[in-house]
């Protein structure tokens, strides 16, 4: 829940109030003097480190122009004057489209536009839903990972600014020292969300960010700061403006997020070890572990610094260690995460205890542990990423966002992306149904259910994480979509969306086993809903707006794990 005034004043020792205090520390009006002198850029690039592989940025390459760190530290982002996004357009009005759109095409802006927050007179995000018929807990805040398909929406539509601004709060909100409790949290860590409060007796404005202190369940957001480096390459590949990425600030930023992610430790697994709801699935839900949602985001998010480090003497120690860890993670995803016929026939026949290196079934799965519902659901033509891989237990679960971020990142080859797709179109009806798209399948119910979820009563079966169906997951849909050359794909899912959505007031999810009903507690007027399918439309429309958001696949990368390669390397 959002904090409140009273919060303001008091939190024992670690007042909110001392970080209101940071917040007024911070240069804002280094914000008005971006817009108000705007200084021309020189957009001649030269080749995109996107096009290079990871084997070429690991030694050998001469350093990349950088920024000094300023003499006297404490004058941070003094400097931002310097910077200007060029946009086709300024201002917040109509789409840029040369086509005829759908009639809710229009009302889908409005809704997008009512939904921005300002923050000392520049906005700063887009709040997470605006429905005045229900409380609004926290609601009422800029959810980092809720911003991605807005700013993506707005970036596509040539309107950069809220973006940068956007990029910049939360890189500052980054710097606050953060506490859950008597527990300091990394350095790195990016808020969850944060929100704007008013004191209109004083006419000011202050930022309150919420680091997990406030979430359910107290877990601090392992996703944001991988959705924060991607949409800095996003922000990027845009307006061709690279000025705001090689800031020192932002160098800063990623290197913090990134000595989170790959500091050393006993895990002997690539992978990154995850509490539950550290991520879109932000209640419990038995995806603590490896989750496939992080493990994907991870994985972009290392492909997306390798294109935005400077290669100064920091960055290019990150750049070697990231592309150590690219080979690792992309081994052992392909690996032991792949799950198609083949794959399940031999974990069938799996033997257990076995001991030394050359061992089969290295993580002692039982194949008594496979559920019964995944040998009607696997097709003969098709496969997917499996939920979580850890000793001794295997989540079958498909999930939407890992699978999806999977193809746009290229962690999936070309061979398993197409499988996945394959998968889609062959189970139709228990992952789209009739409004896209299930955020995981199946759903788990009954004793299953008390024990994983806790007996939450919002995760009831088919509801919210425990498969709902998310219409926000449209525009990854529609990205993996136009990648793997399957726009039909893309366009059979926003169809069916544009029959209900607007008509439903851009419900947060749909419950049933085919997402016919508005889920019983899910908000209207979400956001990311709208942002969403504004951001399918327009890619459909214009596929070029795939390069802000996927990764080719980089062929240096070895070995190349076909889609049937067999679970005997386990």
């Amino acid at each position: 829940m959002a904090p409140t005034q009273a919060d303001l004043t008091s939190n024992g020792h670690t007042k909110v109030a001392d970080v209101s205090r940071g917040s007024a520390d911070f240069e804002d009006s280094d914000f008005l003097r971006l817009l108000e002198k705007p200084k021309a850029l020189n957009l001649e690039r030269k080749r995109s480190f996107d096009e290079r592989s990871f084997s070429e940025l690991s030694i050998g390459i001469s350093p990349r122009p950088f920024y000094r760190n300023s003499e006297n530290s404490s004058r941070v982002f003094e400097h931002l004057d310097n910077i200007y996004s060029p946009s086709r357009r300024s201002g917040f009005d109509t789409p840029v489209t040369d086509l005829e759109p759908h009639p809710i095409v229009g009302e889908a802006w409005e809704a997008l536009r009512r939904s921005l927050v300002f923050f000392r007179g520049q906005p700063v995000g887009t709040i997470a839903a605006l429905d005045p018929s229900e409380e609004e807990l926290n609601y009422d805040q800029v959810f980092v990972r809720d911003f991605i398909p807005s700013a993506l929406a707005f970036l596509m539509n040539g309107e950069p600014e809220i973006v940068r601004n956007f990029i910049l709060k939360t890189l500052r909100l980054q710097s606050w020292e953060k506490r859950v409790d008597q527990f300091k949290l990394g350095e790195g860590v990016m808020p969850a969300s944060f929100k704007v409060l008013h004191d209109p007796a004083r006419n000011t404005e202050t930022l309150v960010a919420d680091f997990g202190a406030s979430a359910i369940g107290r877990v601090a957001p392992v996703d944001s700061g991988f959705w924060w480096i991607i949409l800095l390459r996003a922000y990027t590949r845009a307006t061709g403006d690279t000025t705001l990425a090689d800031l020192p600030e932002c160098q800063k930023g990623m290197r913090l997020i990134l000595t989170l992610c790959l500091s050393e430790g006993f895990d002997t697994f690539p992978t990154l070890l995850c509490a539950d709801g550290c991520c879109m699935i932000d209640r419990r839900m038995g995806v603590y572990g490896y989750p496939i949602e992080i493990q994907a985001l991870f994985f972009m998010a290392l492909r997306s610094a390798l294109v935005l480090l400077k290669h100064d003497t920091e960055g290019k120690e990150f750049v070697e260690r990231i592309v150590k860890r690219l080979h690792a993670l992309s081994f052992h995803m392909r690996s032991y995460f792949w799950l198609d016929l083949k794959q399940l026939n031999d974990i069938y026949r799996f033997k257990t205890e076995e001991y030394s290196h050359t061992a089969v079934n290295k993580f002692n799965v039982m194949p008594d542990s496979l559920p019964d519902w995944l040998f009607d659901f696997m097709p003969s033509r098709g496969g997917y990423f499996i939920g979580n891989v850890s000793p001794a237990r295997m989540d079958f679960r498909w999930f939407a966002l890992g699978n999806c971020v999977a193809i746009l990142s290229s962690l999936a080859t070309p061979e398993q992306a197409s499988a996945i797709m394959d998968l889609i179109e062959e189970r139709w009806d228990e992952l789209v149904g009739e409004m896209p798209l299930k955020i995981c399948y199946p759903a788990i119910e009954s004793h299953e259910w008390r024990i994983v979820t806790g007996c939450d009563p919002k995760n009831t079966r088919w509801s919210y994480h425990n498969g709902g169906s998310w219409p926000v997951l449209l525009w990854l849909l529609t990205a993996a979509c136009i990648k793997t050359g399957r726009p039909q794909i893309a366009r059979r899912a926003i169809e069916l969306a544009e029959m209900r959505l607007l008509k439903d007031s851009w419900p947060e999810y749909y419950d049933g086993k085919l997402g016919r009903f508005v889920g019983k507690q899910a908000r209207k007027f979400q956001t990311w809903s709208i942002a969403g399918y504004l951001v399918a439309k327009m890619m459909l429309e214009d596929p070029s707006h795939l390069g802000m958001i996927s990764l080719e696949e980089d062929r240096q990368m070895k070995p190349v794990v076909k889609r049937s390669v067999s679970l005997t390397c386990f």
